[in-house]
This record gives structure tokens, sequence and C-alpha cells, in this order.
């Protein structure tokens, strides 16, 4: 019997405050920016501001000159040695990756690439040499627009490759049984919707700049990194400068979020790293906001193709999705495989009985792009929220009927979906159920006829979002099917002290997750110690040598795991020593609260902490009894967890000014079993925030140059708390069938869902005026336009003869996404 079956569920479930919060409320962080070490030198960056140009000549000799630098360095000096900025995803055999100096050599390919760095003795210093460099380009022509891109004779932008196109990546599956071909399905479908959507690029924007410390020692290096991925960076940053793994150390000390934007291998942690080794001295890089927005990786950036067929009582068939995928200039650690991980969700919680998916990866002449909060599954999600949407509309059905007559029915799970997941649990009926009568619908739904009927100029718009997610990025077999080049499993000891205080390093680095606080209330009901006797150790390579570290919502679910085997091997040896101590059979202990006591005899029993003491004295263990309690566990799921929940949106649109307000905002979510609903609260409300800044704020646009014009949060709209409703929030408990705590993952379902409700609610506000696409985000000139254009007969459907829907005015938009000469 394990500490699982047994556990007094004191401490899971409940809402405590973080044990994380106290050293940040009084300054007492360490920041990678705050890490001071003897002799330590300061970096500056030269940054190109061409987005496509071979370097023709650079001068540093002036910068050499400046007061306090100590070197200068261009591409050039580390051309032997720099490596490539490392893909750990090829997702077909025949991708092409061209290569990513951290120093551009002879050519720069998106602004803001690094082409030389300036070394000195403070960072004031060094920032001031930057100008003393003198470069010149000879430009060429700018990539920007993906479909351009993949035109025959196009400019290239990497001259050595053949095209612009990474890779083409496809899928195809019917539903079990029916053996009906994608071309089939789409040729005999009653009604056939088609749309294009455009999601733009987003920038992550976590709170602490990226900030990179490298102390050489010898063969090796220390590296202290503002990232979630120490254990990964440790590994890919051995491989690419071939420096033996086990003389490298990386520690991610307080970390400033993440979002996805700090798992990464960076140029700049790369060219720490050469220098360091170069000068043998330690080195400290901090970058700039203005460098963060240019020069970090970037998010989303698509053109989604959807075609959705169903038969005239609302049945949907097929699902037909083809997507451009802007790449940027180079490959990043997992670029490529983010459109792949949507490629599962595109289907989302509905029974179709065929799908196509095909995901093109283009490179053009700007900031790579790679993973940001829920990394292909927002963008998925999105599609099929707004295709259903446009779906209702054609059948003239009610939004949520449509979904209601489509989605998995709770007695169904599990269920293989076309896509060949198996969901192991969940509700739709009773979360949906539960968020219509939180915000309630019906007596929106009534306010909004009167509305309409009046023809009031701000209009009421009613959204929905209906989602599910595929979260805790694993199993390790899965992901090698897909071609990734590393595991999902996750690491956790345990050590218990002579005292009986518990040790727990974990694989997981938190940044701002509350892991400390979770991992402890969850050992403190598998072993029954006190939560505050509990230390959580993690973030170094060192303390906590094993692990795969944070993102895709895989920290509970993988991670959180780990830890719960791990104890339970604590309880079972504990069980052995308890049972010599009591002369008894271990197989008649009962194990709660902390204590071992024999059935039946309640009243004489042995505590953890005694028995931890015994460990450690080993004067009188079993005979083979190792002195110890410790115990560690790798933990590989046997499937992905899948949360899923209804959200919906009421939102005023100001028909004569575009602005729209978002009124009330409703969720409910399954996350299976909840550890601390304090923690998961949070969780959800930031990712309600970034989701939401999607569908009304956020945007990264480029200039006919490939300049950057939002490279400052002047330009680069960001919601403030005021900006934003208060949630109405609530959940319904599923619990997965596939870990032994039936916990789900929590940190990305925020985001996820939220865009598409609010994109639904504005464009339902608008229905009046004949609008069905206003593109993201929907600024008041957006949504201004497309009534305006609505009035005009612009924005209405035609029906083709074969009952495709086309759409215009404001669905009309450029192929790259950047809305240029919309922007105010």
């Amino acid at each position: 019997m394990t500490a699982v079956e047994n556990r007094p569920a004191a401490e899971i479930g409940q809402s405590r405050l973080r044990k994380e919060d106290a050293h940040l409320l009084i300054g007492r962080t360490t920041w990678t920016d705050n890490i001071t070490l003897p002799g330590m030198l300061h970096l500056a960056i030269l940054r190109s501001p061409m987005a496509h140009a071979t370097i023709t000549s650079i001068d540093v000799s002036a910068a050499k000159q400046r007061p306090g630098v100590v070197a200068v360095f261009t591409g050039q000096d580390f051309a032997e040695t720099q490596g490539s900025i490392p893909c750990a995803w090829p997702v077909t055999p025949e991708m092409v990756n061209p290569g990513h100096p951290s120093l551009a050599v002879t050519q720069v390919n998106h602004v803001g690439e690094a082409v030389a760095v300036v070394v000195a003795r403070d960072k004031y210093l060094a920032q001031d040499a930057l100008e003393a460099i003198d470069i010149d380009y000879a430009p060429l022509p700018v990539v920007l627009d993906m479909e351009a891109a993949l035109v025959a004779d196009t400019t290239l932008v990497h001259g050595h490759t053949s095209s612009n196109r990474s890779f083409t990546w496809t899928f195809e599956s019917g539903a079990a049984g029916t053996g009906a071909p994608i071309e089939d399905t789409l040729r005999d479908a009653e009604v056939t919707v088609r749309r294009r959507f455009i999601q733009q690029r987003l920038i992550p924007s976590f709170m602490e700049p990226r900030s990179t410390v490298v102390s050489p020692n010898g063969e090796g290096v220390t590296m202290w990194s503002a990232t979630q991925v120490p254990h990964i960076l440790r590994t890919m940053l051995a491989l690419t400068l071939n420096i033996p793994e086990h003389k490298v150390r990386v520690i991610a000390p307080d970390v400033g979020g993440g979002f996805g934007g700090k798992l990464q291998v960076t140029p700049e942690e790369v060219i720490c790293t050469l220098v360091a080794r170069k000068l043998g001295k330690p080195v400290k890089y901090t970058e700039s906001r203005s460098e963060s927005l240019m020069s970090a990786h970037h998010g989303r950036d698509q053109i989604q193709d959807i075609t959705i067929t169903a038969k005239r009582d609302g049945t949907v068939t097929g699902l037909d999705v083809h997507l451009f995928a802007d790449m940027g200039a180079y490959l990043r650690l997992v670029s490529p495989g983010i459109p792949v991980l949507g490629a599962f969700m595109y289907n989302s919680i509905y029974k179709f009985a065929g799908y196509r998916f095909v995901c093109e990866g283009v490179f053009t002449n700007k900031t790579p792009t790679d993973a940001y909060r829920g990394a292909g599954r927002p963008e998925a999600t999105f599609a099929i929220e707004r295709i259903m949407d446009a779906l209702a509309g054609e059948l003239d059905m009610d939004p949520m009927e449509l979904r209601r007559k489509n989605w998995i029915k709770h007695e169904e799970f599990p269920f293989t979906t076309v896509c060949g997941l198996t969901y192991d649990s969940g509700n739709y009926e009773a979360a949906t159920a539960k968020a219509l009568e939180l915000i309630g619908w019906d007596e929106l739904r009534r306010e909004q006829a009167e509305r309409r009927a009046r023809r009031d100029p701000v209009q009421l718009g009613l959204g929905i979002s209906t989602f599910t997610e595929m979260c805790g990025l694993a199993p390790s077999r899965v992901l090698g099917s897909l071609d990734y080049g590393a595991g999902g499993w996750e690491n956790a000891s345990i050590r218990v002290l002579a005292t009986g205080k518990v040790e727990v390093v974990t694989g997981a680095s938190a940044h701002g997750q509350g892991h400390e606080t979770a991992w402890s209330q969850i050992v403190a009901d598998q072993l029954g110690v006190p939560f505050d006797d509990i230390e959580v150790i993690h973030g170094d390579t060192q303390s906590s040598p094993k692990g795969l570290d944070t993102y895709g919502s895989r920290s509970l679910v993988v991670g959180g795991i780990a830890v719960v085997k791990a104890a339970d091997k604590v309880v079972e040896k504990a069980r052995a020593i308890a049972a010599h101590m009591l002369e008894a059979n271990p197989d008649d202990l009962e194990f709660a609260g902390g204590s071992f006591s024999v059935k039946g005899s309640p009243g004489s029993g042995k505590t953890i902490q005694e028995i931890a003491f015994a460990a450690f004295a080993a004067h009188d263990l079993p005979d083979g009894m190792e002195p110890s309690l410790d115990s560690d566990a790798t933990f590989d799921p046997e499937n992905f967890s899948f949360p899923h929940g209804t959200h919906l949106c009421a939102i005023d649109v100001d028909t004569e000014t575009g602005r729209a307000t978002i009124r009330k905002y409703a969720c409910v979510d399954d996350i299976g079993e909840v550890i601390n609903p304090l923690i998961a609260d949070g969780q959800i409300h930031g990712g309600l925030a970034q989701g939401i800044a999607q569908a009304l704020y956020e945007e990264a646009v480029y200039d006919a140059d490939g300049n950057l014009t939002t490279g400052t949060f002047v330009d680069y709209l960001l919601p403030s708390a005021s900006d934003l409703p208060s949630f109405l929030t609530g959940r319904t408990v599923s619990p997965s069938t596939t870990n032994p705590l039936g916990v789900k993952g929590v940190g990305e379902a925020g985001t996820i869902a939220s865009t598409p409700a609010v994109v639904n609610a504005v464009v339902d506000a608008l229905k009046p005026w004949g609008v069905q696409d206003v593109q993201m985000p929907c600024t008041p000139e957006r949504i201004w336009r497309a009534v305006a254009e609505g009035v005009g007969g612009a924005a209405t459907a035609d029906r083709s003869a074969e009952g495709t829907v086309a759409y215009g005015g404001a669905s009309t938009a450029s192929s790259d996404g950047s809305g240029e000469g919309e922007q105010l």
C-alpha cells in the first residue's frame, strides 16, 4: 500500500500562501543582473540596423581605444569556434536548417542580429564604445511576406539554400472505422465554410530582461542565466561549444517570468561563454528592454487557411488546415515544432470524421519565432473556435448548440480523436453549464436582442470558447515519434535528514509558478511531515543534476508526479525499518499521517521522523538495509494531460468609435485535482491577461524595410490591470486517470481559451453590420473600419455554388500579419 493511497490530504487542496513570495516582497532576490563576481567584465552588443545585408567591412580599432574597454570581438574572431545556435526539433528529415551564428560573420538576416561585442570594465563604458565601431553593409532585398517568400525566383533569406521553405509537415487522418480519405469528406460535404485567420506576431514581454553571467574555470564554465531551462541549456551549450558536459554548471537563480521566451539557448549566452573563455575572466551581459523586444524570440505569426465541412443538421464531418508559419530568419531551439504541436489540437473537443493538416515553415528577415505561452495550441484553439462560429452563422444555428451537438460527451471518455490522441477524462457539459450560469448568459442574450432592436450604437457581443489542450510535454516515445531531440521525463529526489526535515530536489525549474509551495504541499501529505519542514531545491545543475525543466504546463503533471514517486520510495524504505523497530511484518503496517502502526494496534507506532533518525544512527537496521531513506524517481508519463474548459466573454463595442470594452468574462476550467487553488487561480488570471492581450492589444509590426516599429512599450501595447475586468472563475473536476494525483496542467489554459472568446464576442457584436471577421488585435481603428465596410456591404458574406462562405472587409489582411497602414 502506497503513501498516495493513505495520504490524509491535509495540505493538498489548501490555498497556501506561496513560500516563494517573502523574499521577492522584501527585496532579497537574486536576479542574474544582481550577481557580481571578482574581476567581472561587462559586455555590450552591437546589433544590425539592417534586416538583410552583407557585411562588407568592420573596423573596431577606435572602439578598442575607448576608456575602460578591454576587448572588442566580431564574428570573424569566433568563426571557427562559435558553432551554431541549436535547433532540437528537426520536424522532417528534409528540414532546412541554414545555421545560426551567435555573432554574424558575413551576413545579417534580421534587424537586431548581433554583429560585434565590446568588453569593458562597466556596462556604461561598454555601451558607449559601441558607437565607435564602424561597419559597412551592402543591403539585400528584404523578405517579409511568407507567401511571397515561397514564390519561385524570389530573394533568398539565406543564399546558400535553394528556397525560403524550411519544411513542409503533413498529417492526415480519418476517424476510426470510417475509412474515408479527407478528399472524399471535403468533396461530399453538404456545407463548407472557409476562412483565413491571421495569428499576429507577439513578443513574450517577460518582466525581467534576459541576463547572463559566465565564469570560466579551467576547461569548463559556470553560467548564471535568466533561463527556463538550465538542464537543457547545459547540454546544448556543451554540444555547441564542444565543452565536456560535466564541466558545465548552469544556475537559474530568481527568474522574472518567461512565458516560453526564456525556453532557449540564446546567442547572448553563447557569446558570453566565448568571451569569458577567451579572456579567462567572468563576464556579464544584461539586455535593455528595447534589445529584448527586438532580439529575443517572438511568438505566433501564422497564416491559417481553415476549411470545415458539415451536414446541414450541424454535424461536423471534416477539417482541413493549411498553415504558413513564419520561422523568422533562423531556427531556434524548438521553432519548427511549435506549429506541429498545434496540429493535434485543431479538432479540439469535436468529433470529426476526417482531418488534414499541412504546415509550411518559412524563412523571413524577421526576428526568429519560438515558444510563447501555449506554443501552437492557442493558434489551433483560435482557429477551430472561430470557424465553429462561422459555421454556426452559415447554418443559422446557435453557436453553443453547434458545439453541444459535436463535442465529446462525458460518457464517451476515454475518447480517441481523429488525430489519434486519447483524451482520458473530461466533462464539457458540466463546465459549460457552470460557465453559462456564472456569466448570466440568458439575461445577456436578452439584453443583446434589445440593443439590436433599437440599433444602439454600443452593441453587446457574446463570445464562446470551449477548449481542451494537450499539456505536460511528454511522453518521451511520442516526442520521439515527432522527431523531438529530447525526452519528456522528469526527475525528483527526496532527502530525509536526521532530524526529520526534508529536502526535495526537483528537475523542474521554477520562474514564478509556485513549485516550492506546491511541492511542499504534496510531500507534506505524502510523508506526513509539516509543510514548513520541507525545502525545495531547484534551478542548479550541480545541486539538481537531472531534469528537463519547465515549459508546456508540464511541471505538476510530470515533475510533481516524479516527486510523488520518490515519496513512495521513501515510505517503502521507512516501512522496512519501522517493521524492524516494531517487530512486525511490513505487510501488517499501516501508514497514515506520517506514522507507521500495526494494523489493529493504533496505539503503538513510529513516526517518519523517528525512523529517519534511526536510519541516520544505523544502530539497529534490518540486515542489508542502507542507512538512508533518501530516494529518487524519474517519471515519464504514458499520455499527455488534457485540461479543458468553457470561457465566455461579454463585450461592449462602440460602433461609432470602435472601442471594445470587456464587460464580463467568465471561465470554468477543469484542471483535474487542484493542489493549491490560490496558485491555480493566479495561473488562470495571468493566462487570461495574455490571451485577451492578443485579441485586443498586442502586435509586433515591421515596416517595409524590416524594422520593428513596435520596439518599445510605448508602441507595443500591453494591457494594464485597469484595462481588464474582474474575472469570474470556477472549476469542475474530472480527475486525470493517467497519474496518481489526478492532476492536469493549468499554466497555459487561460491564454489558450481566452483569445477566441474575445474575438468571437467582438464579431458577434458587429453581426448586424454583416461583419464576419476583425483581424487581431481588434483595435478601435480596425473595428471602426469593419463597421464602415460592413455598412457598405463589403463585409457581407457571398455564398458560392458549393456553399462556401467567402468574406471581405476587415477579414482581408496583409499576408504577413503586419497590418501595415492600419496602425494608428
